[in-house]
């Protein structure tokens, strides 16, 4: 998903679940910056690199695919991207080292989302936020996974768009090509990708490079032929399950808020959208780049107050001058104990399903561990993570 959801449709589903147009703010900052705390970021600030939930693009071309260096990928981006729905998924015929990188593929309502979303109630807002951005990716980026994998991620010339027509939907092919720089044109299929490479961990096939953008943005709806389903068709329909990400995003944070006594699987607040809903699915059925604007406008009508523009320097320099003994009571120091404690649920997760893809790891560190490590800027390398 792109900054529109991440940031104003999660102000809107904050403010639609109970909180305040303040605290609906701190909640859809802590979605959006997921995807702006990188290293570099960290490392200019001097904080622990352990809490980075992104990596640059930059940052991914010096990257090692060594196991080490597969492990650190894996970490970050089925953690907070590509949350994976069955650890314990069998497969027949197929090697273990197959089955670990078919395990760790995205898909909602997994049991890693309810621990999720859980981890997070009776925390800091940073925590809900952090929490809103890996469920709403769950249904953007099914079917993908957060480690480099040709044989999960890859997409084939036969990746087919669904598009409305007069009477109607059509289908056509879609064309991928390798420009960055230049917006996806959507009018005429054309959108930008990551370069094939036929080595099985290249960074080039993390995720859904191998289709861009395309599955992030809310109207697309297509059909291919992943090698991982036996080249058998998947039908993806982002326009409903962007209506269901909203909806669940509600019913999440109104659990968190203590409105709810539990957080259940294929659970939804479609009655509090109700009132909305032509609205909501207006705007996510618009053929267009990014919906902001339509997402911002809907937010302000609900709360009746002004939602500012995300600056991924806001809160940085809070962070630098506060003194070191209570960086931990910073926007930031929240933001990164709620990262490390999602790294670590997902890692251990990961681990205790005998699955060595994301490395090592000891479940939840203690808060004073947290917030020792937030305090001394430690990097990863360092840690037990």
């Amino acid at each position: 998903m792109q900054e529109d959801f991440h940031y104003y449709a999660t102000y809107c589903a904050s403010y639609l679940a109970g909180y305040t147009h303040k605290e609906s703010m701190d909640i859809c900052y802590s979605a959006q910056f997921v995807d702006q705390c990188s290293r570099t970021f960290l490392s200019k600030i001097k904080a622990p690199s352990i809490a980075a939930t992104t990596q640059l693009q930059l940052e991914m071309m010096d990257t090692r695919t060594d196991i080490i260096g597969l492990q650190d990928i894996t970490r970050i981006w089925a953690s907070f991207h590509f949350l994976p729905y069955d650890l314990y998924a069998n497969k027949k015929g197929c090697s273990r080292r197959y089955l670990n990188k078919y395990r760790l593929i995205c898909k909602p309502n997994g049991d890693l989302l309810v621990k999720t979303v859980k981890l997070a109630k009776g925390k800091s807002l940073q925590a809900v936020g952090i929490a809103m951005h890996v469920l709403a990716d769950t249904w953007a980026h099914m079917y993908f996974a957060g480690t480099p994998s040709l044989v999960i991620n890859n997409t084939t010339r036969d990746f087919i768009e669904v598009i409305p027509g007069a009477e109607k939907e059509l289908e056509r092919r879609v064309k991928f090509v390798h420009k960055n720089g230049i917006p996806d044109d959507i009018a005429n299929g054309i959108y930008t990708n990551s370069i094939f490479q036929g080595s099985e961990n290249s960074i080039m096939n993390l995720g859904h490079g191998r289709a861009g953008h395309f599955p992030d943005y809310s109207f697309a709806k297509y059909k291919y032929l992943p090698a991982w389903n036996e080249y058998m068709e998947i039908y993806k329909d982002n326009q409903s399950d962007y209506y269901k990400a909203f909806a669940q995003m509600v019913y999440a944070m109104k659990y968190i808020r203590g409105d709810i006594e539990n957080f259940e699987k294929d659970t939804y607040a479609y009655d509090v959208i109700a009132p909305y809903e032509e609205r909501i699915r207006g705007i996510i059925k618009k053929r267009q780049l990014i919906a902001s604007d339509d997402w911002k406008a809907f937010g302000e009508e609900l709360s009746g107050e002004k939602i500012e523009s995300f600056d991924v320097d806001k809160y940085r320099y809070e962070y630098a001058r506060t003194s070191t003994a209570r960086k931990n009571k910073t926007y930031l120091g929240k933001f990164f104990i709620a990262a490390i404690a999602q790294k670590g649920m997902v890692t251990h997760e990961i681990f205790e399903s005998k699955n060595m893809l994301a490395g090592f790891a000891i479940m939840l560190m203690r808060r004073d561990k947290q917030m020792e490590l937030i305090q001394r800027g430690e990097d990863e390398q360092g840690s037990k993570d």
